[in-house]
């Protein structure tokens, strides 16, 4: 086994690792019995799901490589881009598990981005009342974010992720080998949850970011592979605490994320990358959070002139800025709401956040600049 970096995410009996490192895919069959409690890899029947490109990329090498250490795999790709988290995709996934006599045995393997990831895991939850999940994240933004934490979901036309499951993985195994296949602008889209990472958690690493944004935007291995192990640390010191969302500390992971579900889902979705929305989500929150008095404007500057260095839009989109009403009706729709109220996560300072409900909509959408 190469070396490698290894995340616990501590759950009890839901306990999992997150495997971090370069040119880890010829060596996926080997955590697979410690994994799914598995005596040999021979055992086992898995669904493998990836995108149409991501199979070609990847898929078919990671298929490969686990028939040859003797697991039966069936494989299913499904269409790029976030229209495949929907319920005409999930039942296919359905039908792919009836056809090969799933059994609650049988395991489902992500290989690709968030919504490969999100789609297989809610498929893996809700069949036979949950199946074993493993996630083997292909873009910066699943590797730090969705892979890790259980949270699984398809999209509802009027609101993103409003059906779904938590159903943690049995592990995670993240190769950064295959950010060299990444598109530029989804690299730079997951760069965006790792600067978020930064603001609500550790104002150390935010430091750290700025730093390095040309190690960042180079691709250097080891810069990535830190970001990558360090925001998988951060973000399961937060789920370990509160893994259902129960206790308000999980929901400070959606930082500029109810501006960014409704700015995606205006834009329509595939328009504006999730990333991307997160970014330009993260300014106006600051700017919320500015204007309430919470922060100083050098917070928000610090924030801005870091995900412009990164590449990362920092305003809201022209043909959004004229959809206010709308805009806060999508808001309305996140699961972030409560009783009818808009409900923020605003910073105090960097590397740390709060929860604020009670904001009025037009004092929120003075903020999208």
């Amino acid at each position: 086994m190469p070396s490698g970096s290894l995340v616990h995410v501590a759950l009890q009996d839901r306990s999992y690792d997150i495997l971090i490192g370069n040119g880890l895919y010829e060596h996926l069959p080997n955590p697979l019995p410690r994994w799914l409690t598995a005596e040999d890899p021979g055992s086992l029947r898995m669904l493998l799901v990836a995108d149409e490109s991501v199979y070609e990329l990847h898929g078919r090498q990671i298929q490969h490589t686990l028939e040859k250490a003797g697991v039966q795999v069936e494989a299913v790709e499904v269409p790029h881009g976030e229209t495949s988290k929907s319920f005409a995709m999930t039942q296919r996934l359905y039908d792919a598990l009836v056809n090969m006599q799933a059994d609650r045995k049988t395991a489902v393997i992500a290989v690709g981005g968030g919504v490969v990831g999100d789609l297989a895991g809610f498929a893996a939850a809700t069949y036979a009342r949950g199946l074993r999940f493993l996630q083997v994240p292909t873009t910066l933004l699943a590797m730090v974010d969705s892979s890790v934490g259980g949270k699984t979901g398809i999209n509802h036309p009027q609101g993103k992720n409003l059906i779904g499951a938590f159903h943690q993985p049995a592990g995670v195994l993240i190769d950064t080998d295959s950010l060299s296949t990444l598109p530029d602008r989804d690299y730079r889209a997951g760069l965006a949850e790792v600067v978020k990472y930064g603001v609500i958690l550790d104002a150390e690493f935010f430091a750290w970011l700025e730093n390095n944004v040309d190690e960042l935007c180079a691709r250097d291995s080891a810069a990535v592979n830190h970001v990558v192990r360090r925001s998988c640390e951060l973000k399961a010191e937060v789920v370990t605490q509160d893994e259902r969302e129960t206790l308000g500390l999980r929901a400070i992971l959606n930082y500029g994320h109810t501006f960014a579900h409704a700015f995606e889902a205006l834009a329509g979705y595939g328009t504006l990358l999730h990333g991307e929305a997160v970014a330009v989500g993260m300014l106006c929150a600051s700017r919320l959070a500015e204007s309430l008095g919470r922060i100083s404007a050098s917070c928000t500057q610090r924030q801005h002139d870091l995900l412009k260095a990164l590449g990362l839009p920092v305003s809201v989109p022209d043909e959004l800025q004229s959809r206010r009403t709308e805009i806060v009706d999508r808001m309305m729709l996140d699961k972030k709401t409560e009783n009818r109220q808009l409900r923020f996560i605003l910073p105090t300072r960097l590397g740390e956040v709060e929860i604020v409900t009670g904001v009025e909509p037009e004092v929120a959408t003075d903020c999208l600049v």
